[in-house]
């Protein structure tokens, strides 16, 4: 944007220059030179500082990686990539021979337990018994239960529902696939139906004049030549840059990772923009200017900069 509000004077004095037949003298060129540096440099400075400007904005989504409760070989995918699924709706399914056999072998083991609790109650009823015998009987019925619930609720795993409403992308399962329970490994990309998150990533230099509320623009590169109005809706408290978990080693000057930014979420507002929602990928990239209630009256230089910036991505459409 520096190098546009430089053009912009530069294209400026040229057709001063040319309109009113300034000579190009050692008085004239460098007046103009040093009336630009002035002038520019100040509305640089007002506007980095009061209303801050980020070239670096992106739209987040939620990705939920989907991992069978139980590991076993792909017999089924139902799934069709990037089409819409309600909550419950099948995934894959996994062959359930093996759960299904260990339920009947834990139903016929706990017929055999069911039937010795009953003959050792009944001898102890009778004096004839112990009551050790029917305290033993009585457990083993019931770890055999637990163990029966265990083997149903893994023979239920064995079809994977959709958790929530929204779609799988990049379907690459296929039958035949063994797919294991390994949270470093997931089957799918689940991604639920949510609103994406807008985050400008702002420099730490505009820190005081990132405020919740204040009013925002946001331009897309996939939409070029559109500016859509939106507002501050947090600034985050935390930088990952300066994140510490526990590990074996000390932090030092060596290792210190780069200053980072601030991520501030955005909150479109602009009625316009719902009809390019469903066009805007997750993902999507753009700019983001913030405007404070500091020298608001400099904001309008910032607003025409972003939409020449704006403009400038149906000439330029990658970086």
């Amino acid at each position: 944007m520096d190098l546009l509000l430089i053009l912009t004077y530069t294209a400026f004095c040229v057709v001063i220059f040319k309109v009113f037949r300034i000579p190009l003298t050692k008085w004239t060129v460098p007046t103009a030179v040093l009336g630009g540096v002035v002038l520019i440099g100040t509305l640089i400075f007002l506007m980095n500082y009061n209303h801050p400007y980020s070239e670096v904005s992106r739209s987040y989504f939620v990705s939920t990686p989907i991992v069978p409760a139980v590991s076993g070989q792909v017999v089924d995918v139902p799934a069709q990539g990037n089409r819409m699924m309600e909550k419950g709706d099948v995934l894959f399914r996994i062959d359930p021979t093996p759960f299904e056999n260990r339920v009947e072998s834990l139903k016929a083991q706990l017929v055999s337990a069911r039937a010795d609790l009953a003959r050792a109650s009944e001898l102890a009823r009778r004096n004839v018994g112990n009551r050790r015998d029917v305290d033993i009987a009585s457990a083993s019925v019931a770890d055999l239960q637990a163990q029966l619930n265990i083997a149903r609720f893994e023979l239920d795993n064995t079809t994977v529902r959709a958790p929530s409403r929204g779609y799988v992308t990049q379907v690459s399962l296929r039958p035949g696939v063994y797919a294991v329970k390994m949270p470093l490994r997931p089957a799918m990309v689940f991604v639920p139906q949510e609103d994406y998150a807008y985050v400008a990533w702002m420099r730490q230099n505009s820190q005081l004049r990132l405020s919740v509320g204040d009013e925002a623009e946001i331009a897309f590169d996939g939409i070029p030549g559109e500016v859509f109005a939106a507002r501050v809706k947090q600034v985050m408290p935390v930088i990952a840059e300066g994140q510490v978990q526990p590990s074996g080693n000390l932090i030092g000057f060596t290792g210190s990772p780069p200053p980072g930014r601030v991520p501030v979420v955005l909150e479109v507002t602009d009625p316009e923009f719902e009809q390019y929602r469903e066009l805007m990928p997750g993902g999507a990239y753009g700019q983001a200017a913030l405007y404070s209630e500091h020298f608001h009256h400099v904001a309008i230089m910032r607003k025409i900069l972003l939409r020449m910036a704006s403009w400038m991505n149906y000439i330029f459409p990658f970086h």
